[in-house]
Parts: structure tokens; sequence; C-alpha cells
């Protein structure tokens, strides 16, 4: 089996598949419909490098010591063999197209080429001007905006990052198929990462009088002010300073925040629409019918939820993301010549929304990608790690999914015989902050600067928080120091909006809920 490992950047689960009824995205729906598709899938912390690094080496972020953009884990924690270095070991040829590792000190600036990758990896080279000022303002001026729907024939080499990637991917799976080669590729997606740049056609979709506001805009009460990220991303955009908006907790003018989750479900379907290239793509090649394709994103990201915008949070919207897997043969039944299972869909014709897919509800994390890949590649699945393994260079803290799956004609069981019988339905999220209260710094503290680490414990049936104290110099935990708590139920407050953790009710509770943090 060749894998097709497609990642977006902060692609929260509004998705049709996943019961959105404001989206259009049939392409990654079609997708879905062909896969297992996991409801509870979750990333190991809301911010891009660390998330990565994490589900690539298939290490939590105490294990890749980064939890912020500015240290390599090969010489900063262990080196450590990620998920395409591991297939490139197995003879596959791995390739990285786009935003695959986050760029920068965290993956060595070379996205950790020659380790993972079997050729120097591919960036767009219109990504420059992501942030540059490409965005027509009201007064006729170009600006670096937050929302910056485009005619791309105006854009710098008349293209967008996205596109490029897309046509890059396509090449790549043609040479692979002329030369019969076992392939890893990942194809890595900025959108709907901010700016909103995108074609500025999408926004068609979504005539802004039908967006509505977050059902929750307002910060909870019970909320301790540790939790609260002041999406200062967000606040830097020229468009948002004009605003004047008040720090930290704003709010954003509700004509604004309309605005914001239009644009982002218009990059969304800009999205789908490249994915569905991308999918089509393999099936004209011939290749859907020896590939396993998995999509995701590296975490979620806050809508107006809680009066918070962008990720830096452990809240479920920004730490929950979309997960699906396609294997042929086991999700989908092997099909004729000629037979395509990811024809394109064109989302500007009359769309109809998908049907529910049945999902599995157990509690699954990013940091398992690596030994469920390797599980349904038919290799070797790294053992678990030991509890202390900065000098295990193969080991994963993850867990094989495969044991969700479906048993079907040409698939088979989990051989992961230990997951099976010991592991628990719970995924694990952290986020650093510097301070109890607000500063600039909330979003991305660097490593020096954090003061408290807040480890989340996802169930089916609640989210407990402890926001406890943070030695940056010797990467301890002091779990006598808690800063703050949260406690939520999913039937009762399935939004998280009304935090128990400190009332009197639920005292007895919450220290028996969350007793496996305290460990």
């Amino acid at each position: 089996m060749n894998v097709l490992f497609i990642v977006s950047d902060d692609l929260r689960p509004v998705l049709g598949c996943y019961g959105d009824l404001v989206v259009k995205s049939p392409n990654i729906d079609q997708l879905a419909s062909r896969s297992v598709v996991f409801q509870n899938a979750f990333a190991q912390q809301a911010v891009c490098a660390p998330s990565r690094v994490s589900f690539l080496t298939g290490r939590r972020p105490d294990t890749t010591r980064l939890y912020d953009f500015h240290s390599y884990w090969r010489v900063h924690a262990g080196n450590y063999t990620t998920l395409p270095q591991y297939f490139k070991e197995n003879g596959y040829i791995s390739m990285s197209v786009g935003k695959v590792f986050h760029p920068g000190v965290s993956s060595n600036h070379n996205d950790d080429y020659p380790y993972s990758w079997s050729v120097p990896p591919f960036h767009p080279s219109s990504e420059k001007y992501e942030n540059t000022k490409v965005c027509k303002g009201k007064d006729g001026q170009l600006h670096a905006n937050l929302i910056c729907p485009v005619d791309v024939s105006e854009m710098p080499e008349g293209t967008l990052p996205d596109i490029q990637s897309t046509k890059e991917a396509i090449r790549l799976l043609n040479i692979m198929k002329e030369n019969n080669s076992k392939f890893f590729l990942s194809v890595g997606y900025h959108k709907p990462h901010i700016p909103f740049r995108y074609p500025q056609e999408f926004l068609k979709l979504y005539p802004l009088e039908n967006i509505t506001l977050a059902p929750d805009p307002s910060v909870p009460k019970g909320l301790p002010s540790v939790a609260y990220n002041p999406w200062m991303d967000i606040r830097r955009r020229d468009d948002v300073q004009a605003l004047n908006i008040s720090f930290p907790y704003g709010p954003i003018p509700e004509d604004f925040q309309r605005q914001i989750r239009q644009n982002y479900f218009a990059s969304v379907s800009y999205l789908d629409m490249l994915v569905g290239k991308l999918l089509n793509a393999l099936d004209d090649t011939g290749l859907s019918n020896n590939t396993i394709v998995v999509f995701t994103a590296d975490h979620g990201w806050s809508l107006g939820e809680h009066g918070e915008w962008a990720k830096y949070s452990n809240f479920d919207v920004a730490t929950r993301v979309p997960l699906m897997f396609y294997v042929p043969g086991m999700t989908a039944p092997l099909s004729y010549p000629g037979y395509r299972h990811f024809p394109f869909i064109d989302l500007f014709d009359r769309v109809l929304k998908p049907l529910p897919q049945g999902k599995p509800k157990e509690m699954v994390e990013l940091v398992s990608l690596f030994p469920t890949l390797a599980e349904l590649a038919g290799l070797r699945v790294p053992p678990l790690c030991p509890d202390t393994s900065f000098h295990v260079s193969l080991c994963t803290e993850g867990q094989s999914m495969v044991q969700y799956f479906p048993s079907a004609k040409g698939g088979h069981e989990s051989s992961s015989e230990e997951g099976k019988l010991h592991r628990p339905p719970i995924a694990f999220s952290q986020y650093p902050r510097p301070s109890d209260t607000p500063q600039l710094n909330s979003d991305l503290p660097l490593l020096k600067d954090i003061r408290v680490m807040g480890y989340s414990m996802h169930t089916v049936y609640y989210r407990c928080t402890l926001w406890l104290g943070f030695n940056p110099s010797n990467f301890t935990v002091d779990r006598n120091d808690v800063h703050g708590g949260e406690l939520y139920f999913v039937e009762s407050d399935p939004n998280q909006d009304h935090n128990v953790y400190g009332s009197e009710t639920h005292g007895h509770l919450t220290k028996t809920l969350c007793r496996i943090l305290e460990h």
C-alpha cells in the first residue's frame, strides 16, 4: 500500500460529513463516505509546530519538548524516528509538498530533510506573500488583512500556495505511477489558516446574511483567566487593528465576527476544491486501489465561541480535528478498472448534503497516526515508549487506531493486542501559558517564559483540565501548584460554557474524574 497523507492547517471539523449544515465540502465528504471517520480526534497542542512535530514523531509535546517554534527535537530532546522516515527506511519514496512540518527552527530549517524525506521538500514559491500587503482594502490600497478574498490573476506570480502544492502533488503522483514506485506522499495545505487569502469566487457560496454568530460568543463567567487566549495574531492584522478592539477580551464587533466566520467557511470550501482535484488525480493515475489516504488537520480553530478566536487553547473547538482513513479493500471495496472512487465534484454546481457517516465514537489522538499507518501498510508497529524515552529512537506514545476499524473483505483486525486490551478511551491535550492572566505573549509564550501548563483529558463524557505550575529550565510540572481547573460535561454542556470544576456540588466528583491528570 502507498500512502497519501493530507494535512490541513487550522481546520476544525466544519464539514458536511461531520454534520455541519453550513459548510460546503462535497469532495472531502466523498472521501469520508469511503473511509473510517473518527468523530472524536484530538491534537496534542493547538498550535502548528508542536502539533506537527508531535504527530510526525508519535511523541507528545512533553517528550519532543517543543511548546513553541524555536527548537529542533533531534538536538533538543532526542533523535526520534519520524513517520515519513520510518516509511523511507522500509523502502518507500517519501515526499513532502507544502506545509507538512512547520518551517523554521522546529524542523531544522529544512523540513527535517534528509532524515524524513527521500527528495528535498517542495514549498510553493508564492507562500512568501501570505502575510504581505496584497489585500485590497476599502480605501483602494493594499493591506496585510485578516480577510482577503482575491482575484488570483492579480496575485504575485498569478497563483496561490495551495494551488501550487496541488499541482506539484499531482505531478509526483504521475511520476510514481510511471516508475511503479512505492511512495509515502505528504501534502500540507495552508488553508484555512489566516490570512483568509483565497479565490474570491468562494465567498459567493456564503451570503453574509446567512452567517450566524457563535452560539456562545461571550467569555464564560466560570472560565479561569489562565485558560483564555487573547488571539494576538488576529489583532495584528491591518483590518482588525482598525477596529481598535480592547485587550484582552474584546469583543470583536458582531458584523466583523460574521465576516470572519464567512471567510473561514469560504477558505474551507477552497480547500475542499483542491483536495477534490488531488483525489481525482489519484483516480486518474489508477492508484486509488492501492493507496491509503489519510485526511486530518494539525488542530482546530475557535470561531467566536467563548469570546475566543484562533487556536491557542484547550477548548475542544481548538483541539478537535477531522480524521479519516481510506483503505482500499477495507473501508471501501476494491474496484474494477476504470471505476472512479473520487470523481471531482464542482462546489458551484448543486451539491447534495451528505448522509451522516457512521463514525467510531472512541477518543483518539493524532499522536496515534504513526502506529496506525504502520499497521495499515503492513509494517511492524513501533513499540509503545517506556515512561522515559528520550534515548529511544523508535517508539510511539500513541496506540494504533486499527482496532476501531470495521473488518472488511481484504481487511484485517488490529495486531496490537496490547492496544485492544489496555487503551483507555481518553485523549490528552496541553497548552502553555506565561501567566495566570492574559498577556501579550499568552498565545505563543517562548519556552523560557512558560510558567503554567494546562493539561486536558477528553473523554466521551467530560473534559477536565488542570493548569499546573511549570518550570521551563528543567521541564518539570508541580502537580501541587494548581493555577486553575476546568470541568465540562458533554451531555449537559456540549459547548463547554459552564465550568463546574470549583463548584461545591461537584467537588468530590471533580477529584475523581481528574485523577488521571494528577499523575
